[in-house]
């Protein structure tokens, strides 16, 4: 067991222990934040275990957002496909807690650093849609 999860036998792996199909599907946006995450993790794609990366895909209803959250256990780099999002993260205590944000466009990219709280937000009328890079497994 590594990482809580158990690891298979090299001799038993298989194509489908790498493969995710379906990261090209909208996610329901129809809920309380206005937004769906996509995972694509170790419990997605079990090759993943102890290789210390992820990916999600982000959907976002006009107005919608990713509510302030951390990943304690990954750094993530977020990538705009489709929209205009305004980003940020929130350094700790021993930085007087400063807010980086930044207003995000088809194609920009930003990073969250490790364990720090992040937020994303739709400031467009239109459908918005990232998808992120997480270095971690279960981030």
């Amino acid at each position: 067991v590594v990482n809580g999860k158990v690891c298979k036998n090299p001799k038993d792996a298989m194509p489908g222990d790498f493969f995710f199909h379906g990261l090209d599907k909208p996610g329901n946006t129809k809920n309380a934040v206005g937004s769906n995450v996509t995972q694509v993790n170790v419990e997605q794609i079990p090759g993943l275990n102890t290789l210390g990366i992820s990916a999600v895909r982000i959907d976002y209803a006009p107005w919608g957002q990713n509510p302030p959250h951390t990943h304690p256990r990954a750094t993530e780099i977020l990538v705009v496909l489709e929209g205009t999002l305004y980003v940020g993260f929130v350094t700790s205590n021993q930085d007087n807690n400063r807010l980086f944000a930044k207003t995000l466009y088809k194609g920009d990219v930003f990073v969250f650093p490790e364990g720090l709280i992040h937020f994303q937000l739709n400031i467009g009328d239109k459908n918005a849609v990232a998808l992120a890079a997480l270095s971690s497994q279960n981030p």
